[in-house]
């Protein structure tokens, strides 16, 4: 039997590296694992002032491209919106996708930022609007410390999808921050951030109590949710 290839990408500020106690699960029970960095987010010195949301999605999608139809897709955070952008350039490429506290974009979806604005720099950790729960003092030094700006252009422009076999692909949501009921009833509601979950034609949810970096604070538990979704 086959095991199908995962490719992991982490939300802003974070590199492949994001992805290292949870990938050593996945590797040991046959599965190729590709952890993915972005354009603008291999080091320090990195160009981030020209990079798009274009440039995102044709990053991701050649990797999933690379690995074939059976792959699963794994998008923590923000990475929603890039994945949402290759699900729509190619629907067939993927067997499966997890939003790891995450979701699919709408279409449109954009941040409102100043257009002479190159990058976004971490907060500090308590202006995050997420959940720090599970994290450790060592864990929140070597965010601090790997965390890189990330660009601006594509959390600024403006997500363009039409497709509408996006939706079909089958899904699952690993909910952290709050609970599965809490995402489901907002999606059903039309909240803004949760509305392109409710128009998924094929979606199971994945209770996974922690913050909003799983990886860190349940990497074993989150690897072997990941494996369940591969199927």
């Amino acid at each position: 039997m086959t095991t199908a290839p995962f490719v992991l990408v982490p939300g802003h500020w974070l590199g492949g590296w994001a992805w290292d106690r949870v990938t050593p699960a996945l590797a040991a029970a046959g599965h190729r694992v590709t952890p993915v960095t972005l354009p603008g987010l291999e080091s320090a010195a990195s160009d981030r002032s020209r990079i798009r949301l274009a440039d995102h999605i044709a990053a991701l999608a050649q990797i999933v491209a690379a690995e074939g139809p059976e792959t699963v897709l794994v998008a923590h955070s923000g990475a929603g919106k890039v994945v949402s952008g290759v699900l729509d350039q190619n629907p067939d490429s993927l067997a499966h996708v997890v939003y790891v506290d995450s979701g699919p974009s709408s279409p449109g979806d954009a941040a409102d930022l100043p257009p002479e604005l190159v990058e976004l720099v971490l907060p500090p950790f308590d202006q995050l609007q997420a959940s720090l729960d599970g994290l450790s003092p060592s864990d929140l030094q070597e965010f601090r410390n790997r965390s890189l700006p990330h660009p601006a252009g594509p959390v600024r422009d403006p997500l363009r999808v039409g497709d509408r076999r996006r939706r079909a692909v089958p899904s699952t949501i690993v909910s952290c921050s709050f609970p599965s009921s809490t995402v489901a009833e907002l999606a059903a509601a039309g909240h803004p951030m949760f509305a392109e979950v409710a128009r998924l034609d094929d979606l199971r949810y994945v209770d996974l109590p922690t913050g909003h970096w799983p990886m860190w604070s349940r990497p074993g538990d989150l690897a072997e949710a990941l494996r369940d979704a591969a199927g």
